[in-house]
């Protein structure tokens, strides 16, 4: 499936760090809001309780002095006292006016209503010049029943009061819980969004990496494709491209290879040749000088033949996918065989071969297997020291067949092992002889033992070099 990305590589950060902040900002929002209100409600709550609490017990108190001035012009008989009932009485009738704007309900309201009502009966039956004392009393007594009234407001105002606390701590629980299930279901979104945008941003990189690392592994083969932003997709086509010019590179160089040494070859095989009719005396006897000249002569002749040999292998090898001719083979021949083609070698150098073989057969091709063996035993009578022992064998492990090449030369250096199977690579250490090799002699026992399905490897040692080679002794099929 296709994959929308942005243009750019920054854009997608941003747009990922965008979406995986949003739902954040929209909770914390959600949540600004939900305590804005619940501050404004419980701010207004306390206003208004503030307000009725007030204005209630201001209506008490007013009436108890308007009750006590009203007694006192009853009992005293002194109208002059009537003032002082009218400035209590504007005073009661302006907190009524307050009172009646608070958000009070049904019962409250009926209640100040009557007090209102009610005072204003005894205020008529007081400022009644001709009304009797009896009168005047049945009017004063009206008082109790207006400090009832008085009581009910403020206990309703009380348990109005109560009812909102409650009210606001159910809201301020359901806005606990809400905010409580909104950061539960916003945890596997934004897990969800990092690991999406994560994985977005992490493919195309990786692909990169990938490329990178197969072009510096010298894997040519397989295209470079980034899927991702316009700019990532840009430098993998710069990739590619690079890809192209070293398999274009890869190409030339083998071909010039091959050319190389079949050009090479024709003229060196009539070399040796002649040095070969010269050593065996065929035009006539030699003298000991001649003769070691001649012998000379096919010495290095035999060593160029190697070197074009081992060119030829290895631009075969990577010009085509190396296959494997599985038939039973058995090792012991096989080193004998190497052995007795290196012998002239092992003799010009005093070296001594020790073999310590089984007999054992495994499935493999048997020049190929050939070839691993001679490279390893020129390898190791390159570096051997004058007079060296040579080290070769081979044994059973485990349904594999472990082959030990051992040399009392100067070993490889820990630094050269990671590079040793390298084509064209040469260590710290130059072998013996007038020929120097080409590097590739180890590159084309590598690729011939992994065409077995085997491995090869440096061995740790204390003196010289420690080669080994696992082959499976019995395979299905050749591998590729």
């Amino acid at each position: 499936m296709q994959r929308y990305y942005p243009r750019s590589f920054l854009k997608l950060l941003v747009i990922g760090f965008t979406l995986v902040a949003l739902p954040l900002i929209l909770a914390l929002i959600n949540t600004a809001v939900s305590v804005d209100q619940l501050a404004s409600r419980s701010q207004q709550a306390v206003y208004q309780a503030v307000q009725a609490t007030q204005s209630s017990r201001r209506l008490a108190e007013l009436l108890t002095t308007m009750e006590r001035t009203a007694r006192q012009i009853v009992i005293l008989g002194d109208r002059s006292l009537l003032d002082a009932y009218v400035v209590a009485r504007t005073q009661l009738l302006r907190t009524a006016e307050q009172v009646a704007r608070l958000p009070f309900d049904g019962e409250q309201k009926s209640a100040l209503d009557r007090i209102v009502r009610g005072e204003a009966e005894i205020f008529a039956a007081l400022s009644d010049a001709g009304a009797k004392t009896p009168q005047l009393r049945k009017a004063v007594g009206s008082f109790v029943d207006l400090s009832r009234h008085a009581q009910t407001i403020t206990a309703r105002s009380n348990a109005l009061i109560d009812h909102e606390v409650d009210a606001m701590h159910a809201t301020a629980a359901q806005a606990r819980r809400i905010t409580f299930w909104q950061l539960l279901a916003l945890i596997p979104v934004v897990v969800f969004l990092v690991i999406g945008f994560s994985i977005l941003i992490a493919r195309p990189i990786r692909q990169i990496d990938a490329a990178i690392r197969r072009l510096g592994g010298g894997q040519f083969a397989a295209p470079v494709a980034v899927s991702g932003p316009q700019d990532l997709e840009q430098l993998g086509e710069r990739l590619e491209w690079m890809r192209r010019e070293l398999l274009d590179l890869e190409r030339q160089k083998n071909q010039f290879l091959r050319q190389v040494s079949h050009e090479l070859k024709t003229p060196l095989t009539a070399l040796r040749e002649g040095a070969e009719l010269l050593s065996e005396e065929a035009v006539g006897r030699l003298t000991p000088e001649q003769r070691e000249i001649a012998e000379i002569l096919r010495h290095n002749s035999v060593e160029l033949q190697k070197l074009i040999d081992d060119l030829l292998s290895f631009g075969a090898s990577q010009f085509r996918k190396v296959t494997v001719d599985l038939v039973p083979v058995e090792i012991r021949r096989i080193i004998e065989r190497v052995a007795a083609d290196q012998r002239l070698a092992i003799r010009a150098r005093g070296l001594t071969l020790d073999i310590a073989a089984e007999d054992v057969m495994l499935s493999a091709d048997s020049e190929k297997l050939r070839v691993v063996l001679d490279n390893l035993l020129s390898n190791a009578a390159k570096f051997s020291p004058v007079g060296g022992v040579i080290r070769i064998a081979a044994r059973v492990d485990d349904e594999t067949l472990k082959l030990d090449v051992i040399d009392q030369g100067p070993g490889i250096p820990p630094e050269d092992r990671a590079r040793i199977f390298d084509p064209f690579y040469q260590g710290r250490h130059s072998g013996a002889g007038p020929v120097r090799g080409t590097g590739i002699g180890l590159s084309v026992v590598k690729e011939y033992v992994f065409a077995h399905g085997g491995s090869v490897e440096v061995v740790d040692s204390r003196h010289g070099a420690h080669l080994r080679v696992r082959l499976p002794l019995a395979r299905v099929e050749a591998a590729a």
